[in-house]
């Protein structure tokens, strides 16, 4: 696998247009914002609905840019002759794009000379697609990571410029990971380029075995078998935290859960609850989880003792 770039003494730059949309790539702007590398501009998704009002908002990598004050462009599509020749008037050497969003047709791809970096938050080939971390912690990966590598027109498929591994705990969430891995991976990426400008980047064809795919987690997906035993519904909730949410039923409404944690106690078959002054319990098809945290639906996240208070979980009921 391509060796891990480094940061050398030497100062030569390349001009970058950054392409990111989410909030996991705002570290990478800014720390390229911060580098020698010149950003002449930025391209992130068009404005999309947000929050209870469902009115239109700025990615956060879009307002980062305006911050910056660094042009920005919001394509619909890279098919559309306007998108392209502004991406051509901009002229950049390279192209580090971070979650971003859409896909990138070929002539697009073909316009900065030193093509389009992407950072992805797994090892490669492993995980490629929407959801890295997410398919990661419910796999039970105990080893993640980033990678950078040249985008082609496949599916993260392109040749890896590095990779850094990364060992979370065992009980963060997949948001925890994302986070730390999005600092990790800002720092990587401005290595990537730093090689990209000295000439000093051989980067290697991913192996053909190994390869998985993490498509996006479904609502349907993200629905708690009680059944199933305790380690693998505690991943299910780790790994949908906190998009889109694991969530079960209580009393015919849904429940989202946010946190569990393993427990020693005994006694609770699957989706039975036991609820006490300090803390709430569910049994699963093999052992008991605690009720860290949950959100009622159209509440705000508590601790699941102050749910079960509030409730007032009675003796044989359960989740569904």
């Amino acid at each position: 696998m391509a060796k891990r770039p480094r940061r050398g003494d030497r100062k030569e730059a390349v001009r970058v247009v950054f392409a990111g949309t989410p909030e996991t790539a705002v570290p990478s702007l800014k720390a390229l914002l911060a580098s020698s590398h010149e950003v002449v501009g930025v391209i992130t998704r068009p404005d999309a609905r947000a929050g209870r009002g469902r009115s239109l908002a700025e990615s956060p990598v879009a307002l980062c840019a305006h911050d910056a004050g660094v042009p920005v462009m919001k394509p619909v599509s890279f098919k559309d002759a306007e998108s392209v020749a502004q991406l051509q008037q901009w002229a950049p050497d390279c192209v580090p794009i971070v979650a971003y969003g859409a896909l990138i047709p070929g002539p697009a791809l073909q316009i900065p000379p030193q093509g389009w970096v992407n950072l992805h938050f797994s090892l490669l080939p492993a995980w490629r697609g929407a959801a890295p971390v997410q398919r990661a912690v419910m796999h039970g990966d105990d080893v993640l990571g980033v990678s950078t590598f040249f985008l082609d027109e496949g599916l993260d498929t392109g040749k890896v410029i590095g990779q850094m591994t990364y060992e979370p705990g065992a009980h963060d969430s997949a948001g925890d990971i994302l986070e730390a891995l999005s600092a990790l991976g800002a720092d990587f990426l401005v290595r990537s380029l730093d090689a990209i400008a000295q000439g000093e980047v051989q980067a290697e064809p991913q192996p053909l075995h190994g390869a998985s795919h993490a498509a996006k987690i479904t609502v349907e997906e993200a629905q708690i078998a009680w059944n199933l035993p305790a380690y693998l519904v505690h991943r299910t909730v780790r790994g949908c935290s906190p998009k889109p949410g694991a969530w079960t039923m209580f009393r015919g409404e849904r429940l989202k859960v946010v946190q569990t944690m393993p427990s020693s106690e005994t006694g609770l078959s699957a989706g039975e609850l036991r609820a006490s002054k300090n803390a709430v319990l569910v049994g699963t098809g093999d052992g008991v989880l605690e009720l860290c945290q949950v959100q009622p639906a159209g509440k705000k996240m508590m601790d699941g003792a102050t749910w079960a208070r509030g409730v007032r979980v009675e003796t044989g009921e359960g989740l569904a």
